[in-house]
């Protein structure tokens, strides 16, 4: 980047770190950066800052949160006799939209990835494990994304939960293979939802 200003290279090289940025949207983005006027960038700049700052994940269930624990793990009307596994928790805010889930969630921060080098251990499963000794459910749904990754941890969970829930569900295939959570409409993910099976 030795034929932009040092600042500006640093952006753009700062900016293709992010999912989905390549050079040439880094570079836009600087662009379009640099035309505003300085107190939108400084605003931009310090909500990146609050968001490090300020947001930690849950103790108990790893959603993001700016409280901990999260208010989903704070409120007494939630079902506690269902638990809700997750990949992300952006996977978590999809499904709370649709408002077709009353229980609680566990978010993995992940799924299994060999290729990538990501096991069990990368993920919250033992945490999962400890939570499951001290609050025992009737039911755990695997809801982790319809990808290789997600059914591959699905498979994976079904197996080491089974002692340890009377039930353990997956939600249905509403979703498209390969597809995320988070880009799903709300009534395909409550369909995905309501059309759970048991796994094992």
């Amino acid at each position: 980047m030795a034929y932009y200003p040092e600042p500006v290279g640093r952006l753009i090289e700062a900016l293709q770190r992010l999912p989905g940025i390549g050079p040439k949207t880094a570079q836009r983005l600087t662009f379009f950066l640099l035309k505003r006027p300085l107190d939108e960038v400084a605003t931009l700049a310090e909500a990146l800052t609050q968001l490090k700052a300020l947001i930690v994940h849950c103790s108990i269930c790893f959603n993001v949160t700016q409280d901990d624990p999260c208010r989903i793990c704070r409120d007494p009307q939630r079902d506690a006799r269902s638990l809700c596994v997750v990949e992300e928790p952006n996977d978590l805010l999809a499904l709370e939209k649709t408002g077709g889930f009353r229980g609680r969630y566990h978010v993995l921060l992940g799924a299994l990835s060999p290729l990538d080098g990501i096991g069990p251990e990368d993920l919250k499963v033992r945490e999962l494990l400890i939570r499951l000794e001290r609050e025992p459910v009737e039911e755990i749904i695997l809801a982790t994304n319809p990808s290789v990754e997600g059914e591959a941890t699905a498979i994976y969970l079904a197996k080491l939960l089974k002692p340890l829930a009377g039930r353990i569900t997956r939600i249905a295939r509403g979703l498209p293979v390969g597809g995320d959570l988070e880009y799903a409409d709300e009534v395909t993910l409550a369909k995905a939802l309501e059309g759970r099976r048991d796994m094992g």
